[in-house]
């Protein structure tokens, strides 16, 4: 326990007549960092100083005045240093046992450790860099209001040091994607977030008017196309760490708003995609943890290439224990699809039914890593067909914790059979699907000017940091994640809806 610990810490309650005209700086320059200090003097001795004198600043986090002595925890991004302040020796002493907890200070003095061993900062002299005037929590021991700390995340990223370490580990995460991709020749891109057509999946859009143009457009839901069109404009290697949005319902693994790493490299294939994303995971889990064997709910993972390469068929024979193939009869597929307790929608291919069953009775119990292969052509329109089987393409999905967390393709680069297969998406959409693509005459305009071999990856950049953080819901990885307007509510329709906005999905 700290000296600032000793007895109850002060509350909200204790701020009483504040002056709010004192005069704040416009600057204050720190030397050193609240951690920092801790590190750097953990050996002085009990009742030892330093010499050395130094400049903090960050929050008040507890605050115990004792008489003529006062102690004060400070904390930044660093880290916390105990101030410990003397009414004989730091200026303005009166002012400093008024402080409240969470107001912004500087503060200049020596480092030493106290009698009774806790490293410090001897304040000599402070000075208010801002007034907290709302609390943060109970007592700043935490705020476990799920409401307040997705809504005011502010509030999280002081009062709950769990949440700071997820956001930094993002940080990371991100900075490792650059810098694997970068040393690899590629170069980043952005592309257009403002669309005329949603293309590049299948997924129902967010729609805007466009007034300059007279025009409706849409939010991307992938960068996909527009990047493909670069690779076919002489950028060989192109990525892009973006937003992407999708119009769809909320769940612990679902936001319509959230960020995916895509990339392109001319003349390879789905193999050597695959084997980026193992590189691009096990490079971020070294950035996180030093180590690509880590823990996620208690199990441990490893993360070590290569992984484990299955077909979608043998997966599902493997949890279920029945068997599917695409040379069966459709309804006998069918059939096994309903035994499994999966829907099947009038009209769907022995294809898709398969998919189907591998989506709802298999994927969330592959433990992994594993690389999912086998997809059928209809449910892919943007794949290669498989070199040796044609009624597959050439797509792998890399599954960890049951979760998805990227695409790999042999991307399509036949311009007609592009378009045979945007049409097939255009005659679903006519057919009321939603999600299905558009024709995009510029993509096939450009595919007609000559695609190489490519191979492309989609990779989550949310999931795999929930996977790197130990974290089971996709809002403990965002910063401002997607909730209800305050003051709009609706009744329940029984379904089970999110509170905060579409359907609870679980998938």
């Amino acid at each position: 326990m700290s000296d600032a610990d000793s007895g109850e810490m002060s509350d909200r309650g204790d701020r009483v007549a504040r002056d709010h005209t004192v005069e704040i700086p416009y600057r204050f320059e720190a030397t050193v960092g609240a951690g920092v200090v801790t590190d750097d003097y953990a050996h002085l001795a009990p009742g030892e100083g330093s010499g050395v004198v130094v400049r903090v600043a960050g929050r008040v986090m507890r605050s115990r005045p004792q008489g003529k002595v006062a102690f004060a925890e400070l904390r930044d991004w660093t880290g916390a240093v105990q101030l410990f302040a003397l009414g004989q020796r730091t200026e303005n002493f009166d002012a400093f046992v008024r402080i409240s907890l969470g107001d912004w200070i500087g503060a200049v003095g020596e480092v030493v450790r106290t009698k009774r061993g806790e490293l410090s900062v001897l304040v000599e002299r402070w000075v208010a860099l801002a007034d907290a005037r709302r609390g943060f929590g109970d007592k700043w021991r935490g705020v476990n209001d799920v409401e307040i700390r997705h809504r005011q995340r502010e509030v999280d990223l002081w009062a709950n040091e769990g949440a700071r370490e997820v956001f930094i580990a993002r940080t990371k995460i991100v900075a490792s994607l650059r810098r694997t991709l970068d040393a690899r020749n590629y170069l980043e891109v952005e592309t257009p977030i403002l669309q005329p057509l949603a293309g590049g999946a299948n997924a129902r859009p967010f729609s805007t008017h466009y007034n300059a143009l007279h025009a409706d457009f849409f939010l991307r839901i992938a960068p996909e196309l527009y990047l493909k069109r670069l690779v076919i404009g002489g950028l060989e290697r192109v990525y892009e760490i973006g937003k992407d949005f999708r119009n769809e319902g909320l769940s612990p693994r679902h936001n319509p708003e959230f960020t995916m790493l895509e990339a392109y490299q001319a003349y390879a294939d789905y193999l050597d995609m695959a084997e980026l994303v193992e590189s691009l995971v096990h490079d971020a889990a070294i950035a996180v943890h030093g180590s690509t064997v880590i823990s996620f709910g208690g199990r441990s993972l490893d993360l070590t290439p290569p992984w484990r390469r299955a077909t979608m068929t043998e997966l599902i024979e493997e949890v279920t224990g029945v068997t599917v193939a695409l040379g069966m009869d459709r309804e006998e597929v069918a059939g096994i699809a309903t035994t499994l307790g999966v829907e099947v929608a009038v009209g769907e291919s022995t294809g898709k039914i398969i998919y189907e069953i591998y989506e709802k009775t298999t994927e969330a119990q592959l433990w992994g890593p594993v690389h999912v292969t086998g997809y059928p052509i209809e449910v892919s329109p943007l794949t290669r067909v498989h070199r040796d089987h044609p009624e597959l393409v050439e797509r792998i999905t890399p599954v960890i914790t049951g979760r998805e967390i990227a695409e790999v393709y042999s991307e399509l680069v036949d311009p007609d059979e592009q378009r045979r297969r945007f049409m097939e998406q255009a005659r679903a959409r006519e057919a009321g699907d939603e999600e299905a693509m558009a024709v995009d005459e510029d993509f096939l305009r450009a595919l007609e000017h000559g695609m190489p071999p490519t191979g492309g990856i989609g990779l989550g950049v949310d999931r795999l940091t929930m996977i790197l953080t130990d974290t089971a819901n996709i809002r403990e990885v965002l910063f401002f994640p997607a909730l209800r307007p305050l003051g709009i509510h609706h009744e329940s329709d029984g379904s089970g809806a999110d509170p905060n906005g579409g359907s609870d999905r679980e998938d």
